[in-house]
């Protein structure tokens, strides 16, 4: 029991032991004669690293430059937000900070319970209709269109704590909830995002619609409907239809939506914490998420912000699978987790293959509307 939990606390602290392994080796691309000298050429070429999963050249890793329209743009963001705040206590009606509130409340919908967990990871299967109702809540978000933000997420996953992550996981809380956001991706990032699978997605019509027509959407949705609303419809100032259905709304939905990308630096394990301490390890109760939801992302019970099963957007996708929206909600339940990892340590079969060899008989199994018996899944 001993050498069990030893084994796998290796990989509560080190979840890409597993992953795949990426190695740097300098090489020469061959120089076209320019009039140059070879020194010179060899000077001007820049170096490549050779990936061991692709075996892809690569620009050797330089540092991301600060995108400075996004700078200006998100500072003045939070100026205007944090004056929102203050025309919300003074001066805005209650049907505008109701009308607020609902329309955070269906972008954060959008990009948790659509571009994340339908789109990112697929753990669910959604009518044409809910598809189109999430495509709409995730433009009310702001945060560019559904395939750009699924093949970054997607990247992130693949490069999880490692240098090229976009969302600096390796880092600290600041840079992936902050800096990742105003920096431009650096030319090894941009070829490793050209080479994330996005062909699922390239086949939703949903998504390829947001895409093609992103701006005009964004416009009508974002900006159009939240300012013009509170003023005609029941006649609130401009200043709270600028400040608090726009600007106010718009902060808060970013921060909460970069999360997804920054929570495990808040929901991780606690250093001092050693396995001998308790047995509520993670593969038996699920509870330290960030080990869980970064090994089984395709769960669609694991929450973005240090829950299971628990949380809103899961009680949701629950109401949409019993009006018939959603079907095939993926899940595995503690048990089968359990016997996934016991074989993988039997067996010396990568972790990963074992809990969805497991999930797969489970699924099976499982009746259809297995979501309206949680605690049996669990």
């Amino acid at each position: 029991l001993v050498e069990f939990y030893s084994f796998y606390w290796q990989l509560l602290y080190y979840p890409n032991i597993f992953g795949k392994t990426s190695f740097k080796m300098v090489n020469r691309s061959t120089v076209i004669d320019d009039g140059n000298t070879k020194e010179q050429q060899e000077q001007n070429q820049p170096e490549t690293v050779t990936t061991a999963d692709t075996g892809k050249d690569y620009p050797q890793r330089v540092k991301r430059e600060a995108s400075w329209p996004s700078v200006l743009f998100y500072i003045h963001l939070n100026i205007l937000g944090l004056y929102g705040i203050f025309i919300m206590f003074t001066s805005a009606s209650f049907l505008t900070i109701l009308f607020t509130l609902t329309l955070t409340f269906l972008g954060i919908l959008g990009a948790t319970a659509g571009a994340h967990r339908l789109w990112a990871h697929q753990t669910y299967a959604a009518s044409t209709s809910l598809r189109i109702f999430l495509m709409l809540c995730q433009t009310l978000a702001g945060q560019g269109p559904i395939y750009s933000w699924v093949q970054a997420h997607r990247l992130h996953h693949q490069r999880f704590r490692e240098d090229e992550d976009p969302f600096y996981s390796a880092r600290s809380f600041i840079a992936a909830q902050v800096h990742s956001q105003i920096m431009s991706y650096t030319p090894e990032q941009q070829l490793l995002l050209d080479g994330v699978d996005m062909s699922d997605i390239e086949q939703d019509k949903v998504v390829m619609f947001q895409k093609k027509y992103y701006w005009v959407l964004y416009f009508f949705l974002h900006v159009l409907l939240p300012v013009n609303a509170p003023l005609e419809y029941w006649g609130d100032s401009i200043a709270a239809a600028t400040f608090v259905a726009f600007s106010l709304r718009y902060l808060i939905v970013l921060n909460v939506c970069w999360l997804i990308n920054s929570a495990h630096f808040i929901w991780g394990l606690d250093k001092n914490f050693k396995p001998s301490d308790s047995n509520s390890v993670f593969f038996i109760t699920k509870s330290y998420w960030p080990q869980y939801h970064y090994l089984l992302p395709n769960d669609y019970q694991s929450g973005e912000f240090g829950d299971y099963g628990s949380d809103f957007t899961t009680a949701m996708i629950r109401v949409f699978a019993a009006l018939d929206l959603a079907t095939d909600l993926r899940t595995i339940s503690s048990v089968a987790v359990r016997k996934g990892l016991t074989n993988a340590v039997e067996t010396g079969r990568p972790i990963v293959e074992c809990i969805q060899e497991q999930a797969t008989e489970e699924m099976n199994e499982m009746p259809k509307n297995h979501y309206l018996n949680r605690d049996r899944f669990m």
